[in-house]
């Protein structure tokens, strides 16, 4: 009798438990099925409910939506955010793992304190470095072009990625790279052979956030590009809604929905190695 009390107690706790979560998912990703609802949506529809349900479906918001407001369709804004993130995901790979290398493996002079700059970089807010970046590049002649986010990428101008590699490779057992050594393998083999292999998950890791943080990015394009052939998507979005006297929300809504896809993807073809590279790095929660 005791026995079956308790198993009741543990069928409504779990039910409760159950009931809870997939209440607060709903809430959660309630905005993202919003978007994908509207852009089904008469431009009327849209802001009259919170439904969603269309009360009348409309399918041509995604084809009038790609055709954009000038001369220039979404086709275009899709190629340029490719031309833009591609690269910088490749070098920023590159060279974070590299930085992180010589971190995780070797001692050199000042190590302590230029650990000590990256960390405080980390800290530091976007919005502080805006201004200086700005002038800096300025004067390099590279605004208006993808300079200003290709060339950084290839200094490992971002600490967080630098910083996730370095506590990856500390979890590394160094007997593996000390066998490399005794097989005659030099630094740069150790890496290219031994640890950069095992730092596979990271890497992957690295390559979702900054694919997603860079597709995704408004404020950088927004300051260093003006030509309307080298917006992104954001900047694409941004031209509907600033260029039309009557806004397209249904359009708009449909062009964001794809625009989510790249991102949608390479997360859910990467999910594997995403959580194994975010649990065995230490950079959790």
């Amino acid at each position: 009798m005791y026995s079956q009390s308790k198993k009741a107690k543990n069928t409504i706790s779990l039910f409760i438990t159950y009931a809870f979560l997939i209440l607060f998912g709903l809430f959660m990703i309630y905005p993202l099925l919003w978007v994908v609802s509207a852009a089904f949506k008469s431009n009327d529809e849209i802001f009259k409910s919170l439904s969603l349900i269309p009360q009348k479906i409309v399918t041509d918001s995604f084809i009038k939506g790609w055709q954009g407001t000038g001369q220039y369709t979404f086709g275009r804004f899709f190629v340029n955010n490719f031309i833009l993130v591609i690269p910088v995901v490749f070098f920023t790979i590159i060279s974070s793992t590299l930085v992180a290398y010589g971190f995780a493996r070797f001692n050199f002079p000042l190590k302590r304190l230029f650990f000590v700059i990256l960390i405080s970089t980390l800290m530091l807010p976007d919005s502080i470095n805006l201004i200086p970046r700005y002038i800096l590049f300025n004067a390099f002649g590279w605004v208006d072009s993808y300079k200003p986010f290709i060339i950084p990428s290839m200094f490992a101008s971002t600490p967080f990625f630098v910083f996730m590699m370095i506590q990856f490779m500390r979890g590394l057992p160094r007997e593996i790279e000390e066998a490399a050594i005794i097989d005659g393998c030099n630094s740069f083999q150790i890496l290219l052979r031994v640890t950069g292999p095992l730092c596979k998950t990271a890497m992957i890791s690295m390559g979702i956030f900054q694919f997603i943080w860079t597709w995704n990015d408004f404020l950088g394009p927004l300051i260093y590009i003006n030509s309307v052939e080298k917006y992104t998507i954001a900047l694409g979005l941004r031209m509907c809604v600033d260029s039309a006297a009557a806004i397209a929300w249904n359009q708009i809504m449909a062009m964001t929905v794809i625009a989510m896809l790249p991102c949608i993807i390479i997360f859910f073809a990467a999910q594997k190695y995403f959580v194994e590279g975010i649990a065995t790095s230490g950079i959790k929660g």
